[in-house]
């Protein structure tokens, strides 16, 4: 069975999410009612909900709809990472608010659509090191050449756990590799850093992709960071844009399983469930 470490779930008549105006394949409600259907049908059985980016002053009002869905779920969300602002001066209010939310399982702040510098700010900085200590993780979404502010991030605070969403970011659809590699090689020499691998699908042109097309990316991922440091997730309903004419998720399963042919059954079973339920005590 698989635990998605990167579920997104979208509720307009809920919430505002500024961004989906200039992504006008995703602007549209993502239900979690649409998703089980599909994920159970593909062997997931547990989710963890990864923030989609409200708009800020709802950051908590997302974490409180997520928490209400979880609860109707009947315990198939079993968590969230949540959105934060770690270059606010109320970070530290925020972060003892969801300390006290054992739902609460980590932050996320969107950095690739950042200055590259952002996560620089000495305030940023100071913020993801008051982190440590709360068993809370950080999720870093980057591009390829942001890898190593990423590296540096992770250095500021060597005592958490910090999670590379996305294998990096890869520019599939370019062929662009070695550059990349050498960024993920060189993150992966931080031991508090974890990759998931995530919706690399998305990266792709859609009408011409194979498991081959996948292969280089997800198996050096693999290797740089070892089986004991590597997540699943779908990264749904981002996935979807892999498969125009429907079943994204689905798809994305089956290249996964696909990818791990002639890998060992406890190879397996690290990536996608048990190490997830080790870092996040799942």
């Amino acid at each position: 069975m698989l635990i998605d470490t990167h579920l997104h779930l979208i509720d307009k008549t809920a919430l505002n999410y500024p961004w989906l105006a200039s992504a006008p394949t995703l602007d549209r409600d993502y239900l979690f009612a649409t998703y089980r259907q599909e994920a159970e049908r593909c062997g997931i059985n547990s989710a963890l909900h990864m923030e989609a980016d409200a708009a800020p002053d709802l950051m908590h009002a997302e974490t409180e709809y997520i928490q209400k869905t979880a609860r109707e779920s009947g315990g198939f969300i079993k968590g969230a990472i949540v959105s934060c602002r770690p270059e606010d001066a109320g970070f530290s209010d925020d972060l003892q608010q969801q300390r006290s939310n054992g739902f609460v399982k980590g932050f996320r702040r969107v950095l690739h659509v950042m200055p590259d510098d952002f996560s620089a700010q000495p305030l940023f900085r100071e913020n993801i090191r008051q982190i440590q200590g709360s068993g809370l993780t950080f999720d870093l979404c980057v591009l390829p050449h942001q890898l190593d502010k990423a590296a540096a991030l992770a250095d500021v605070a060597p005592d958490m756990t910090f999670i590379l969403d996305h294998c990096g970011i890869p520019d599939i659809k370019s062929g662009a590799l070695e550059s990349w590699k050498e960024g993920i090689s060189e993150l992966s020499k931080r031991k508090n850093v974890m990759a998931k691998i995530s919706g690399v699908v998305a990266y792709c042109n859609a009408d011409s992709w194979n498991v081959g097309t996948l292969r280089p990316y997800v198996e050096h991922v693999i290797d740089a960071f070892g089986w004991d440091r590597v997540v699943w997730g779908s990264d749904w309903p981002v996935c979807t844009l892999a498969s125009p004419a429907g079943g994204g998720l689905s798809v994305w399963v089956a290249a996964t399983h696909a990818l791990l042919e002639g890998c060992s059954e406890s190879e397996k079973a690290q990536l996608l469930s048990e190490n997830a339920r080790r870092i996040w005590k799942l």
